[in-house]
């Protein structure tokens, strides 16, 4: 009598949530009314919460059954991406990863500014100094190989293009991913990893001013520069988003900040990802390529203002 009960109870909603399925079988959630969204997305809790009831009350194995076979349904159709294939990339790209990006601008700035600082600092002690460089890692056998000889070394990938491009991508992944995996040493280990990448980076740069071809590797560096900078200032926001979650969870347990904070830095990295493909694809073929300067600069502009737009 108490299952007749919970059946004549609740059987108007299941039908209704029967016929919405019925509906979105031959349309998509995109074209439904909103109301009628909203509608099926309220009667499938309620149909789960009943499920959850017929399950530890009811005996009745047809009842549960029915029940169970109607929240998969709903839930696949609910869940499933309404946008499918190249649609459902355009959306993430066009919507979901810039919305995600303004939401946590600060953490990427941040880590730009961690990256910038170190490298003024790192530019302006190999400047002054050319052993400054050994302290942020740039070892003495390179100054006396390539920078006292004025050897373009980056210039080899001209030989061999596809060789250079997938070492070059190797080594961005490689430095991205860290960027953000030390997000879990409570942030500390992203904030020296950007430190110690900007110095590295920018003491290099300083030595070949210094030797006096600079601007060779500045020319080098621009056009593909734009798109891995960013990728390796979005990777650290997305890390600092992790050691936030850790070190300041807020009003949340730390296991619930890093689910939230944690769902957003891997949208960051599922978009970091692609850019770096384009970041190394720039820097394998076109980079090395001995092309008029003016256009590698033209395409730093460019890839700048399509990533940033």
């Amino acid at each position: 009598m108490a299952s007749d009960h919970f059946i004549e109870k609740h059987k108007t909603a299941w039908q209704r949530l029967e016929d919405l399925l019925k509906l979105l079988d031959s349309t998509s959630l995109r074209r439904m009314h909103r109301e009628e969204v909203r509608e099926l997305g309220r009667i499938y809790r309620r149909t789960a919460s009943d499920l959850a009831i017929a399950r530890a009350e009811s005996r009745d194995p047809r009842l549960i059954n029915y029940l169970n076979s109607l929240v998969i349904r709903a839930h696949g159709r609910i869940y499933r991406a309404d946008a499918q294939g190249g649609s459902r990339i355009t959306a993430f790209f066009a919507r979901e990863l810039p919305r995600t990006f303004r939401r946590t601008w600060r953490y990427t700035a941040v880590s730009f500014s961690v990256f910038a600082l170190f490298s003024v600092i790192g530019f302006l002690g190999t400047k002054y100094d050319p052993e400054f460089s050994e302290l942020v890692g740039v070892p003495p056998s390179f100054r006396e190989n390539y920078i006292e000889n004025k050897i373009h070394w980056w210039e080899d990938l001209n030989e061999a293009n596809q060789v250079g491009a997938s070492a070059i991508f190797t080594h961005n992944i490689q430095v991205t991913i860290y960027t953000f995996a030390f997000g879990a040493m409570f942030g500390v280990g992203t904030l020296f990893y950007l430190a110690y990448n900007g110095a590295n980076i920018a003491s290099t740069l300083a030595l070949t001013y210094r030797a006096g071809f600079g601007r060779d590797l500045l020319t080098f560096m621009v056009g593909h520069g734009v798109i891995e900078l960013s990728c390796i200032f979005i990777a650290g926001g997305a890390g600092l988003l992790i050691g936030s979650a850790l070190v300041m969870p807020g009003d949340l347990s730390r296991a619930d900040a890093l689910k939230s904070r944690g769902k957003d830095a891997v949208r960051l990295m599922m978009g970091v990802a692609v850019l770096l493909v384009v970041a190394g694809t720039i820097e394998g073929f076109i980079s090395p390529a001995p092309i008029r300067p003016a256009i590698k600069f033209s395409i730093a502009a460019l890839t700048g203002l399509a990533l940033y737009s």
